[in-house]
This record gives structure tokens, C-alpha cells and sequence, in this order.
């Protein structure tokens, strides 16, 4: 069992940067793939990035390349999303999830186990 808790949303303007941060506790979390996600009102939730357990890999959504970064400290049991030059359609809860430690990074929302409750995000001037 793992318990995620997200923190570190809130209201920025267009073009600002915004770290999220995931804070799991439970089993080992370095056994595990996180995957930061986001759902925005009337939408389906879509993955923005993902790491492998041992963060020897990472993926991102098209949409969201050379702006986000995800990166994780296993010793703090803690994933991090560094987000800049945010956009107004950027907002949305921000979620992370997360699953037993594969290679491939899988972006499918419902391969995720574990949930946190989500942060909101808001991009607007």
C-alpha cells in the first residue's frame, strides 16, 4: 500500500513556473513508477510525465516538452513536477499516481494504483 499526497498548486500567471510535489509513504517507494497527471474540468485525465522507479528513465507529453520536468528524491520519498512557462490551458488538478516499477513509462491513467488527491493548478493573468 502507498499514500500520495500532492501539494504545491496554486494561482500563477501565464508564462510562470510552478513546482508540484508528491509525497509518498507506505512500501518502498523506489519499487514504484510515478506518473504526474492532470485533469482539467469536462476532460479526461492525461499523463504529462513519468519515471521509472529508479529514475533511470523519463517521458513526457508532447505538449509539455523542454517545459516540465520531473524528477524525484527517493530518499525523501518525494516526486517533484517543475513546471514553467505555464499556459492558461494548463489548468487543471494535477494529480500523481503511481505503479509497480516497469521499463516502459505507460501513460494510461487507469494502470495507476495508487492516487493522490490532487493540487490544483490555475494559469490565468
Amino acid at each position: 500500500q502507498v499514500q500520495l499526497t500532492e501539494s504545491g498548486g496554486g494561482l500563477v500567471q501565464p508564462g510562470d513556473s510552478l513546482r508540484v510535489s508528491c509525497v509518498a509513504s507506505g512500501r518502498t517507494v523506489s519499487s514504484y513508477n510515478i506518473g504526474w497527471f492532470r485533469q482539467a474540468p469536462g476532460k479526461e485525465r492525461e499523463c504529462v510525465a513519468g519515471i521509472k522507479g529508479d529514475c533511470t528513465r523519463r517521458s513526457y507529453a508532447d505538449s509539455v516538452k523542454g517545459r516540465f520536468t520531473i524528477f524525484r528524491d527517493n530518499a525523501k520519498n518525494t516526486a517533484y513536477l517543475q513546471m514553467n512557462s505555464l499556459k492558461p490551458e494548463e489548468t487543471a488538478v494535477y494529480y500523481c499516481g503511481a505503479k509497480g516499477s516497469s521499463y516502459f513509462i505507460y501513460t494510461e491513467a487507469d494502470l495507476y494504483v495508487y492516487w493522490g488527491q490532487g493540487t490544483q493548478v490555475t494559469v490565468s493573468s
